[in-house]
């Protein structure tokens, strides 16, 4: 993305993301944006001239926060005080483990991550915004490459811990994953699954599942069909 975030934009961006998710993105709007971060009125509009800058820039806030959390650095913002030093999907590292303790590993990471989306009020309201963002970008093609840009490279490190650990296909097991990671935090904070959203030890098991149908090692390791 273009944008080289700063303190003041990193601040607006903490601010649009509260915005989107609480109000949507017809409540977006520069006065807002100024208003729930205690910015002076006139703020925003001298860092994203436009909408469509504005958006973006809470994109690339959005994108930062999501980098830091699924590398395991720390994910901290002025507004929801977000906070986490666990390993990321990133920090994983293959080498020298067979199927099973990758698969192992990976369930764990991404247990925790999809979680914090769930119960984390400040990760909540990043994913929402991130959902609402999605929907302009379907609308908006130069929304639309800085979007899908977002996640690459953990979407690389995915396919490279699924070879490594035994997947015959790891390009195509590694959309199926991420696929049901997302589509399980939508339906627990957008759709029809809000009102019971699995425990944590429920996402653990469910994913444990999944990497089973894709790991040979793990097949084996559960015993005989």
């Amino acid at each position: 993305m273009a944008l080289t975030p700063s303190a003041r934009t990193r601040q607006i961006g903490d601010a649009a993301i509260v915005v989107l998710a609480e109000h949507g993105g017809r409540g977006l709007t520069h006065r807002a944006v100024d208003q729930t971060a205690g910015l002076p009125p006139g703020t925003t509009s001298n860092y994203a001239r436009t909408r469509a800058a504005l958006l973006t820039l809470t994109l690339t806030r959005i994108d930062e926060l999501d980098t830091a959390e699924a590398t395991g650095g720390a994910v901290t913002d002025g507004v929801n005080g977000i906070s986490g030093s666990e390993v990321g999907v990133a920090g994983l590292d293959g080498t020298g483990l067979d199927g099973a303790a990758v698969a192992e590993a990976l369930a764990d990471v991404l247990t925790m991550l999809l979680d914090r989306w769930i119960t984390d009020p400040g990760a909540r309201r990043r994913v929402l915004a991130r959902f609402e963002l999605a929907l302009e970008a379907t609308r908006r093609p130069e929304m639309r490459a800085a979007y899908d840009e977002m996640g690459r490279a953990i979407r690389a490190q995915v396919v490279r811990l699924l070879a490594a650990a035994g997947s015959a296909h790891p390009e195509r097991d590694a959309w199926t994953l991420i696929a049901w990671v997302e589509g399980t935090a939508f339906y627990a904070l957008a759709g029809a699954g809000g009102a019971a959203a699995p425990a944590r030890d429920v996402l653990q098991a469910q994913l444990a599942a999944l990497l089973a149908t894709m790991i040979p090692a793990t097949r084996t390791a559960a015993g005989p069909r």
